[in-house]
């Protein structure tokens, strides 16, 4: 019974154990996490975002950003631990350990005389005819007398001081850390216990199995669902025009789970009325477009009237429960559009190689969104090729301002950054009639604003030159600065209701083929991994070159340096395609600001194979399968001549129409694009 006893009191140091092991790693990793986000909190500090309450740190919001499921469990589960380690300590001072020199008030290795003398003392003043309490009764029966036994009797002090225990050496004890209760095998109680070891043996984790597989079967890493993914990989097509990208975001399988009710019919034929502009819809037969609209899936039709609400920034007139599918709309939005970016960059061709021209569309989306900046507003006009939208995004600009301002010869949103802040003030305050504090936030998100550069190098690692088949080697480095002399901060988006961190895609690609040969998505965000990816890839790049350890120490503490001031570096390889000069553009584009893109030109040269032997790969037969890739690129560019729509390019097309009636009037023949490209090489 004792030993049944001591094993269901091991019962909670069991559950204590148990809950530990999970529940402290966890409890860092998001103290750690939150530590990183409380850094990274450097958003804008304008009037406009001010008001939108984003970045508010009222009491109420702090205790609702952390009154989450997760947050309160973890704190339930410590208040439980902290119960748990209060209750053993309270059974460790009911468990005394026999200590017979303790108990007579004796240092070890006492005489007997001295015991004696202890215990006559003890007696005077515990014996059952001294003291009539019954509690001094049981201490000296128990204790006193138990422990002058021990000292006294020979063989008992020797197996005490030699096994600390009077009777000697004393067995190996195991038992089940249970309560008491599911000890009792007797009765019912058998039949619990039985229970409790199915349950938790074989139940808990079949649970937890399937809960774990459902949802992996369901999502993938990133959250999103499979379903989602195979829909942009069959939709994303090559010639996918900027207009039509939305339409491929909208096929999303979390969308089509929005809830649709009746009462949302009538707000949205008033939302379809505010947005009917930006839905592409042919103005000559309007009835019709507006019938074919409407006649699409349900969600689909809900969840791109609340987007375009969102661009045109008409949220406003949305019911409350149109309001929390709009939430849940946006909220998606990126997570998505990441996805569908990776659609438009995965490797498609023979060569390896992504497309280009859905890509730049997908990160135009996401800019336009980010930014709450309709679509149409990037048509290009006579200054800028990306139109009025990039002065969209700034604090108290509108249509009005913009007309103003564009009298004064400024065209482009470069061009508004680069005059001078005194020039500026003047402009803003005379032409557009700006008061002080709104040009002082006009200057704030303009100091908030990227400014990027890149620094490329390809070539083949230890050899000169590039030669057909060789494992091609591109490193860049990604500097980026900012007037008010930040590297990381959240972008100015005061009418996106979420935090959103700013993110860069490079790429690598060729304009004439449209084909995309190296991607990356670059973050200035966390400097940390920064450090460890550039040290690890510059090491890994020295030894291969054959590098001593001194001259790779160096060029390791170079990229450290350039990582913490501001730069990131970017690697990647791909196989040389066949001879030929090629003229490539390094894309840097940034998925939430609009008029801070980079395009930087790379020209390519790779020659006829010379050297002996193959490098990764290649055999003789690879000039020939580079052939018969370019007859599939050609093939693959007459499909987008016959399918890219976009309202964007309706004047490059007429331009293109124009040319050949007059090639056909001079009696030439429409050359193609491969023909195109050797003339100019």
């Amino acid at each position: 019974m004792g030993a049944s006893e001591e094993n269901s009191g091991l019962f909670p140091i069991f559950i204590l154990t148990m809950m530990a092991l999970p529940l402290v790693p966890y409890t860092i990793m998001k103290l750690c996490r939150a530590a990183t986000k409380k850094a990274k909190s450097i958003n804008c500090q304008c009037a406009v975002c001010s008001r939108s309450g984003k970045y508010r740190k009222s009491i109420f919001k702090k205790i609702s950003n952390f009154s989450t499921w997760s947050n309160l469990t973890l704190v339930l589960l410590w208040i439980i631990m902290g119960v748990l380690v209060y209750y053993i300590k309270s059974i460790n001072r009911d468990i005394q350990v026999f200590e017979p020199f303790s108990i007579l008030g004796l240092q070890p290795g006492a005489t007997d005389s001295e015991i004696k003398k202890a215990y006559r003392r003890l007696s005077v003043q515990y014996h059952p005819d001294k003291n009539p309490d019954p509690d001094a009764h049981k201490y000296f029966v128990e204790s006193i007398a138990k422990a002058y036994q021990a000292l006294t009797d020979p063989i008992s002090r020797e197996n005490f001081e030699k096994y600390g225990h009077p009777d000697g050496r004393q067995g190996f004890q195991m038992g089940i850390a249970l309560p008491q209760f599911l000890l009792n095998i007797e009765g019912a109680s058998g039949g619990i216990l039985l229970l409790w070891i199915v349950g938790v043996c074989i139940l808990l984790p079949l649970v937890v199995a399937v809960v774990y597989l459902s949802k992996s079967s369901k999502y993938t890493g990133n959250n999103v669902m499979h379903q989602t993914l195979s829909a942009y990989y069959y939709f994303m097509k090559p010639s996918l025009a900027p207009s039509k990208v939305m339409d491929v975001l909208i096929k999303a399988a979390e969308y089509m789970e929005i809830p649709i009710r009746r009462s949302d019919g009538e707000p949205l034929q008033k939302l379809f009325m505010l947005v009917r502009s930006e839905l592409n819809l042919d103005l000559k037969n309007i009835k019709q477009e507006q019938a074919k609209f409407w006649k699409q899936h349900p969600a689909l039709v809900k969840t791109e009237l609340l987007i375009q609400a969102h661009l045109t920034r008409e949220t406003t007139t949305l019911t409350p429960e149109l309001q929390n599918d709009y939430k849940r709309v946006v909220e998606l939005a990126p997570r998505l559009i990441d996805e569908l970016m990776k659609m438009a960059v995965i490797p498609r061709t023979s060569q390896g190689h992504g497309w280009l021209r859905p890509a730049v569309g997908v990160v135009e989306l996401s800019q336009c969104i980010i930014q709450a900046v309709p679509l149409s507003a990037r048509k290009a006009t006579g200054g800028s090729t990306e139109g009025n939208a990039p002065f969209f995004q700034l604090p108290h600009f509108n249509e009005a301002v913009m007309k103003k301002i564009a009298r004064k010869k400024v065209k482009s949103l470069q061009e508004f950054r680069d005059m001078k802040t005194e020039d500026r003030a003047e402009l803003l305050s005379q032409i557009g009639g700006f008061s002080t504090a709104e040009i002082q936030d006009v200057e704030s998100v303009l100091n908030m604003m990227p400014s990027i550069t890149v620094e490329v190098t390809i070539g083949t690692e230890g050899e000169e030159g590039i030669q057909e088949g060789d494992i091609v080697t591109m490193q860049a480095w990604v500097t980026l600065k900012r007037a008010n002399g930040l590297t990381r901060a959240l972008p100015h988006a005061p009418y996106f209701p979420f935090h959103k961190e700013e993110n860069w895609w490079f790429l690598l690609a060729d304009q004439n083929s449209n084909n995309v040969w190296l991607s990356q998505k670059v973050s200035f965000m966390d400097e940390a991994s920064a450090v460890t990816a550039a040290s690890k890839a510059i090491e890994e790049t020295m030894e291969g070159s054959g590098a001593n350890p001194k001259e790779t120490s160096k060029a390791v503490r170079e990229a450290v340096d350039k990582v913490k001031g501001g730069s990131r570096l970017v690697m990647g390889k791909f196989q040389a395609p066949a001879e030929g000069n090629y003229n490539l553009t390094c894309y840097l584009l940034c998925d939430s600001w609009l008029g801070c893109d980079k395009k930087t030109g790379v020209k390519v040269k790779v020659v006829k194979r010379t050297r002996a032997g193959t490098r990764g790969g290649v055999t003789d037969e690879g000039p020939v399968l580079e052939d018969g890739a370019d007859e599939e690129e050609e093939i693959e560019e007459e499909e987008y001549d016959e399918d890219y729509e976009s309202e964007y390019s309706e004047d490059e097309e007429d331009d293109k129409q124009k040319t050949k009636k007059d090639n056909r009037a001079n009696g030439k023949a429409p050359a193609s694009s491969s023909d195109s490209g050797s003339d100019e090489e």
